[in-house]
């Protein structure tokens, strides 16, 4: 069920959000819309839903021109952030909702309701309330009620956002698993770049209503289109006007030909990793190391080193002005 968008613009008075936006989401992939806030992701996701309708451009769904077929027409499942629960409803009666809707015999909303459920691991849950559920357990049940009417594309806007940090690790990974078992075409709105790179198929960025590079969370990682796309996809250092990797920094004692001399100013150690700060002449920059070399070279503040970029020249990209972080 493949996605196509093409040149879809979308303003919201005089602000525009959406710029001649064209993306393409593979039929059976998990595709992240990924981006700061206010950068467009939420608007492209709900126009691809059709809850919202784009000023021009077209949406194809499955080659099919979608761009003005009604919500309902779409075979859409849409999950919110914040789950739009039925509150006065038991988690079975959620996740049945839209099959009773759709007027689906007794023993088949019960046989799908049941099969949901346990995918979901909520089997023991299905006779409690939402108000009853921790955070992660009413967003696995809003996946499921999503999936009961055998959607052909999920649409998930930034599913785990009001969740804490480790539930929010164990959903992303728990998602990974679940699209691998269902194979629904899905797209994910997140501004979270681990979250995107750990389970997403292929990123689209997006910054300012226009995107500034699609493809795979290697191929984007590695080989950044631009440097706004560099620094909001990991951690960056700049060392003589161009943009590294922190852990690409190779550090020494002794001098080595085309190493440059730099200051220790500061040394973290995070648990495994050792952040090292550095001044270089008035430029700061640092290095992210493991704890053996740290120890190794005995890395102290007021220490002078010699550092060196350790990879290959096609994944430095020269500064330049940098997109706004919201748009």
């Amino acid at each position: 069920m493949t996605i196509e968008v093409r040149n879809i613009n979308k303003s919201f008075g005089d602000t525009p959000v959406l710029r001649d936006v064209s993306a393409t989401v593979e039929s059976g992939s998990l595709t992240a819309l990924l981006g700061p806030s206010g950068g467009g992701k939420s608007t492209l996701l709900r126009v691809i839903a059709g809850l919202e309708q784009p000023d021009s451009g077209t949406v194809r769904i499955s080659g099919v021109d979608a761009t003005r077929v009604a919500p309902q027409r779409r075979n859409v499942g849409f999950v919110f952030q914040h789950y739009a629960a039925f509150k006065h409803m038991t988690v079975f009666n959620n996740v049945a909702f839209g099959l009773q809707v759709r007027k689906r015999g007794k023993d088949e909303i019960r046989r799908r309701v049941t099969e949901l459920l346990e995918l979901v691991h909520l089997e023991q849950m299905a006779n409690r309330y939402p108000a009853q559920l921790s955070g992660g357990q009413r967003q696995r049940m809003a996946l499921a009620r999503a999936l009961a009417v055998e959607p052909e594309v999920l649409l998930l806007d930034e599913p785990f956002g009001a969740l804490d940090a480790q539930v929010r690790k164990e959903l992303r990974a728990w998602l990974r698993r679940l699209h691998d078992e269902v194979h629904v075409t899905t797209v994910f709105v997140t501004h979270d770049q681990e979250e995107a790179i750990e389970i997403a198929d292929s990123i689209v960025v997006l910054a300012n209503g226009v995107v500034e590079q699609a493809g795979s969370p290697h191929d984007i990682y590695d080989n950044p289109a631009n440097p706004f796309v560099m620094r909001f996809l990991g951690p960056v250092t700049e060392i003589d006007g161009q943009l590294y990797r922190p852990h690409d920094i190779d550090l020494s004692i002794e001098p080595r030909a085309g190493s440059t001399p730099a200051r220790v100013t500061r040394v973290v150690r995070l648990g495994f990793e050792v952040r090292v700060e550095m001044q270089i002449g008035e430029q700061e920059a640092w290095a992210q190391v493991t704890r053996g070399l740290a120890g190794r070279l005995d890395l102290r503040p007021g220490s002078t080193i010699h550092i060196m970029p350790s990879h290959d020249s096609r994944l430095r990209v020269e500064t330049e002005t940098l997109p706004s972080a919201t748009a």
